[in-house]
């Protein structure tokens, strides 16, 4: 039974990042050619007669890599805090705009949001009670430096993948490809570094 709050954390922060990273990369991608399914691709050019087109770019940026930490699912917590303006930006920018029924959308998407925050709810404390120094945070698993670097290596091949969408779409697609696969190595780069840890301790 542990297990099943888990695995729906884990879902529910891979559906997230899928819906905000593919809707950042299919903004920017030559064509609007890339997977995702809410919208609108269109979202800059939309924005460019108010001369809010490099806002659009900001935007999309910011699903990308807020995105891509919750469908990679390393950085759950972070990526859901930075979340919540991201997702109060696109609600200002829809009801602005008059977009009827995607307040609607955003606000479920904001609300699976909440419950991933929730379940990093002892993180908070030290945030909000700057008086006291210790706090009962509960153990996770370990990151690494080296692992950290091997998944913003991914991370820089989903936007150079933008680039190369230019050139030829079925090269960028690999390139995300092989960017998603690195970025899940940095796990295993992880716990390859930290066992070579507990076997230097005498």
């Amino acid at each position: 039974m542990k297990r099943i709050p888990e695995l729906m954390l884990m879902g529910i922060s891979i559906f997230l990042g899928f819906t905000f990273w593919g809707a950042g990369m299919a903004k920017l991608f030559h064509e609007h050619q890339f997977f995702g399914w809410i919208g609108p691709v269109w979202l800059i050019e939309e924005l460019e007669p108010y001369g809010l087109g490099l806002y659009g770019k900001f935007i999309a940026l910011s699903q990308i890599c807020i995105g891509y930490m919750l469908v990679t699912t390393r950085y759950k917590l972070l990526g859901s805090i930075m979340m919540i303006p991201m997702i109060g930006n696109i609600l200002m920018v829809t009801i602005s705009l008059d977009w009827r029924g995607t307040p609607f959308v955003l606000a479920f998407l904001l609300l699976l949001d909440v419950i991933l925050l929730w379940q990093y709810r002892d993180f908070f404390r030290p945030l909000i009670d700057e008086g006291k120094s210790r706090f009962d945070i509960k153990s996770r698993f370990i990151r690494t430096r080296n692992g950290h670097l091997v998944w913003l290596a991914g991370l820089g091949l989903q936007l150079s993948a933008i680039q190369a969408s230019y050139w030829n779409w079925m090269v960028a697609c690999l390139i995300v490809l092989l960017g998603l696969v690195l970025s899940g190595l940095s796990f295993r780069v992880d716990r390859k570094l930290m066992s070579d840890v507990d076997l230097k301790i005498p």
